[in-house]
Formats: structure tokens, C-alpha cells, sequence
């Protein structure tokens, strides 16, 4: 017994003095170089919280893992008429389409990143008659979904465009029937004590193309008119506006966007 308490030490010991040999990791940053402006990290400071880990999509366009789905081409259990009834929006072949009202998500979102697939249907009519619906965010400021491959009409109200403020950077919309993609960032407006205390951002890509780059929104998108902010909460719903067009969508994702410290 005397000999094996006597092993058990030596290795112990032994273990100990490699544990004091072994090099220690090597610090990541610095410690010694001026603060940033926030005043809470120096520049290359290595104890600085690490990003969260997000793991991308298989494919283009699909769903990181942090995303919240909101149609999978399954079901629209995420979505409402907007007065507490199921939509009822036709769901086949993975793409719902619209039949009836406008829907919208049964719940609330503020600052996001916002990806959705559409696709118009064949050419009957033109300028706004033509493959029209609209993605409205906060329920209140809209980007608009139309047809507008060779179809022209008022530039504010085209496909990608604020609608009835700005038009986007470029047209880059594919032919009827092609599924088409946004990739939306919105910044919520703020208000305090009922007035604005700053605006709503949008960033767009259509189809891969940007097509808004932080454009500051001047109120709500009002049709013939022009849109004023009114004090609201700094979330709401996802709107997709019927339009007496048999529009399709698919693949419908966001990411609530947080700042670095709140990660």
C-alpha cells in the first residue's frame, strides 16, 4: 500500500510541475493601448466579449440558425388576417399565395433582418396592376412587391421601392413567374414623449443588387400622399398586402437585430 501512495504522488507531482511548464495561452489583444471612444474597451482588447456564433445557411438564402422562420412552405401558423382569424392564404408546392385580405405575423418585430422570396404572376395589365403586393414593416412603412420587369410606371411605387417615397438605387427585377428575393434591413423608428427622436433606416439588396443604402424614411407610405411619423411602439407586425394580385411568396426569415453589447 505504502508503495502504490507513494506512485499515486510521484504522479501527482509530476503532473503538477508539467502543469507549471506548460506554456500559458497566449494573450489574445492588448491591454495597453488607448480606450475607444465608448470608453469601455481598449483598441485590440482581447477580453473583449467574442461575437456570438451564427451558423450560416447551407445554401443561399436559407435560414441561419439564429433566424425566427416565418413560412417554411408548410403552414402560415405564424400568420393572421390582422383580427385575430387564420389566414387564409393558399399554401402548396412550399410558396403561399395570396386569396383573401392581407396577412400578417402574429407577432411583433422592431429592428430586423428580414429575408423574403416572391414571385409575380404572368404579365395581365400594367403599371400597378400588374404583380402588386407590398412587404409593409413596423405593419406601417411599405416596401413594395411589383412587376417590374419591362413594365414601367410611377418610380417611387415600383418594385423595391419605398413606396411613395423613393425609388430604389436600380431596377433589378427577373421575368414573371422567377422567384425573386429581398434581403431587407429596417431600423425601427424611436419616439419619446410623443415626438420623433430618431427616423427608420431601411437597407435593401433585390435580387443581390442594393437597391436603398440606409435611406432614412421621412414617415409612413401613404398612396398619394405624403407620410408623416406618428408615435407608435418600436415593434409591430410583418405585413403582406393583398392586392388583387395571385402573388406567391416563400422562404421567409428574419433576425432580430441587437447591438454588440447586447449580444
Amino acid at each position: 500500500m505504502k508503495r502504490i501512495g507513494l506512485f499515486v504522488l510521484t504522479v501527482l507531482a509530476a503532473v503538477a510541475l508539467r502543469a507549471e511548464d506548460a506554456p500559458k495561452p497566449k494573450p489574445l489583444g492588448y491591454q495597453d493601448t488607448p480606450m475607444q471612444p465608448n470608453g469601455k474597451w481598449h483598441v485590440h482588447d482581447g477580453e473583449r466579449p467574442q461575437p456570438v456564433i451564427v451558423t450560416p445557411g447551407e445554401q443561399p438564402g436559407q435560414a441561419p440558425s439564429d433566424a425566427i422562420v416565418l413560412f417554411d412552405g408548410k403552414d402560415t401558423e405564424k400568420w393572421s388576417d390582422g383580427k385575430g382569424q387564420p389566414s387564409k392564404w393558399i399554401v402548396e408546392n412550399g410558396y403561399m399565395q395570396v386569396n383573401g385580405g392581407e396577412i400578417q405575423t402574429k407577432d411583433k418585430f422592431g429592428d430586423i433582418q428580414l429575408h423574403i422570396e416572391f414571385a409575380t404572376p404572368p404579365p395581365k395589365g400594367d403599371g400597378q396592376g400588374r404583380g402588386n403586393s407590398g412587404v409593409f414593416l413596423c405593419g406601417r412603412y411599405e416596401f413594395q412587391v411589383l412587376d417590374s420587369f419591362n413594365n414601367p410606371t410611377y418610380p417611387d411605387g415600383q418594385a423595391a421601392a419605398i413606396y411613395s417615397q423613393t425609388p430604389p438605387l436600380v431596377n433589378a427585377s427577373r421575368k414573371p413567374g422567377e422567384w425573386q428575393v429581398y434581403d431587407i434591413v429596417f431600423i425601427a423608428p424611436r419616439f419619446e414623449d410623443g415626438k420623433l427622436k430618431s427616423p427608420a433606416y431601411v437597407t435593401a439588396f433585390h435580387n443581390g443588387v442594393l437597391v436603398h443604402n440606409k435611406y432614412e424614411l421621412t414617415g409612413t407610405t401613404p398612396h398619394k400622399n405624403v407620410g408623416k411619423y406618428q408615435p407608435h411602439e418600436p415593434s409591430g407586425p410583418i405585413k403582406l398586402q393583398d392586392h388583387g394580385n395571385p402573388m406567391r411568396f416563400r422562404n421567409i426569415w428574419l433576425r432580430p437585430i441587437k447591438n454588440y453589447d447586447e449580444q
